[in-house]
């Protein structure tokens, strides 16, 4: 089931008793929980609502068959409950034992599936799941959506969305903006937004110069202002940079390996350029993050092929001789961005 249709179905107020959420939007998946919630009704912690997790997760069909007393439901979440992993292999045998819960699970909800519709509501949350038994059971008799990353167009229209209830107005190029600095998660640019909108006030305008005082920029983001600095050979700029993420407390060798990811997407940008490939299918951009093609594109201006490899090895020499001991990553990172500015 799309997300769309599962929101259409809540807001119509049509509870299923079973769901599998799953997918990289954990807060949509939490304002769907919510919702669920909501429709169920009053509930107490213990009694007729019941949370069930990997550590406790062979009580699940105890809890089910326990009578909620005083009420006629029982809501039971579970989340990351181990239940969807791909089973794990010993040489060409899958290991049985992996299996076994979920199968018995999955048994259970095929042979008691009338009396579940009656008296329980099963929401099952996880990051990602494996196709197996269980997750084919629930979608046979309820409801399983995929929570995918939202694309840039579903995004500005959501946020739109909550800038209109506030009374707040965003241009869309402001609105292009502030997806570009802030990224794509949706937890991570609703908090931002809220910031903006206490900021801009009730029949305010959200600016460019508002995020760039207010808003925190994803490292990703930041990565794109650096390298903007050495391609123009502004080498103060692309150290200062560096230094205001060590001094926020950024992972240096995060860094380092963001940098290194950053600068190989912008090596294979230049390679599928030059042999005419489609540059959103040689980066394994996801659908929401399209807008980084033309960024990927005006970056790899800046460096010739030859100087992309070497910057490339470069950053692998760094992250070998740190880890023998042999240079301090930081002087490392600097050395290298110096002698490309």
């Amino acid at each position: 089931m799309t997300i769309q249709k599962l929101e259409q179905e809540l807001k119509q107020g049509n509870l299923n008793s079973l769901y599998l959420l799953y997918g990289e939007e954990q807060y949509l998946i939490e304002n769907t929980l919510k919702k669920i919630k909501r429709l169920f009704g009053d509930y107490v912690f213990g009694i007729n609502y019941i949370q069930i997790d990997e550590t406790n997760i062979n009580s699940l069909v105890q809890e089910i068959q326990m009578p909620s007393f005083g009420f006629e439901k029982k809501l039971i979440i579970i989340k990351k409950s181990g239940l969807f992993k791909k089973s794990k292999t010993v040489g060409r045998k899958s290991n049985k034992a992996d299996n076994s819960l979920q199968n018995e699970i999955a048994v259970y909800i095929e042979k008691n599936i009338d009396i579940i519709k009656k008296t329980v509501v099963l929401v099952f949350i996880e990051d990602n799941i494996e196709i197996n038994t269980l997750s084919k059971t629930i979608e046979k008799y309820g409801v399983v959506c995929n929570f995918e990353k939202l694309k840039p167009i579903q995004i500005a229209k959501m946020i739109k969305s909550i800038c209109n209830l506030y009374k707040v107005k965003i241009s869309e190029e402001v609105l292009q903006e502030f997806i570009e600095i802030c990224g794509t998660n949706m937890q991570v640019l609703i908090n931002e937004i809220r910031k903006l909108i206490e900021y801009a006030g009730e029949e305010g305008v959200i600016t460019k110069e508002a995020i760039d005082l207010l808003s925190i920029k994803e490292l990703d983001s930041i990565i794109f202002d650096l390298t903007d600095a050495l391609g123009k050979k502004n080498t103060s700029n692309a150290l200062e940079i560096l230094h205001e993420l060590i001094y926020n407390k950024e992972p240096v060798q995060k860094i380092l390996v963001t940098l290194y990811n950053h600068f190989k997407k912008i090596y294979l940008t230049k390679l599928a350029i030059m042999y005419n490939i489609n540059i959103l299918e040689a980066l394994k951009l996801k659908p929401n993050q399209t807008f980084l093609v033309s960024k990927y594109k005006m970056q790899s201006e800046y460096f010739s092929q030859q100087h992309l490899r070497k910057i490339l090895q470069e950053f692998i020499d760094l992250d070998y001789n740190y880890k023998q001991g042999n240079i301090d990553i930081n002087i490392g990172l600097e050395a290298i961005l110096c002698a490309y500015c």
